[in-house]
């Protein structure tokens, strides 16, 4: 009779903790699809990158103002021409 308890206390145990895991990773999954939050843009000029800026617009600088541009196409390589 122990060894039938023993067993059954054993199996609801063991069902619990593979219940129990199988929540924590759904709300894994659900909060992390939450907490995802769109980059920054960030823009600068093109001629004084030192200029920073998180809206587009003109740069500040005197005598400049040429349009504010994402720091990320600054980064690109300039497509080479074929001859």
């Amino acid at each position: 009779m122990k060894k039938v308890m023993l067993m059954a206390v054993a199996i609801m145990f063991s069902v619990a903790t593979v219940f129990a895991a199988g929540l924590h990773s759904v709300k894994a999954v659900a909060d992390t699809a939450k907490k995802a939050k769109p980059a920054k843009v960030v823009y600068t000029c093109p001629m004084h990158t030192d200029v920073i800026s998180y809206k587009p617009g003109k740069c500040p600088k005197p005598n400049c103002g040429m349009t504010m541009v994402k720091k990320t196409d600054l980064k690109k390589k300039p497509a080479t021409m074929k001859m």
